[in-house]
């Protein structure tokens, strides 16, 4: 005779506990490396402007160069980087 499984809901609970908590790590470390991405390209383009001349239009130019460089990188448009930048030295 074959015994048949009669789990408890509690676990079957515990299943759901540990996906949804695999899946709150997970959004947690993306989010985390998009901060780190957004501070890094802020961190450059402060340099590459304290660099510049005044006029010389930086975050034009890099915006233009994203968007004509044929990769699939979006979001990085002028108003956006001008976004990122830091104006000030942290």
């Amino acid at each position: 005779m074959s015994e048949q499984l009669n789990p408890q809901n509690s676990d079957f609970n515990k299943i759901i506990a540990i996906i949804e908590d695999s899946r709150s790590r997970a959004i947690k470390a993306v989010n985390a490396e998009l901060i780190r991405m957004y501070w890094n390209v802020g961190e450059y383009l402060s340099a590459l402007c304290a660099n510049a001349a005044f006029g010389d239009k930086v975050i034009d130019e890099v915006a233009a160069y994203i968007a004509d460089s044929g990769t699939k990188v979006k979001g990085f448009n002028r108003r956006g980087l001008y976004r990122i930048e830091r104006p000030y030295p942290i």
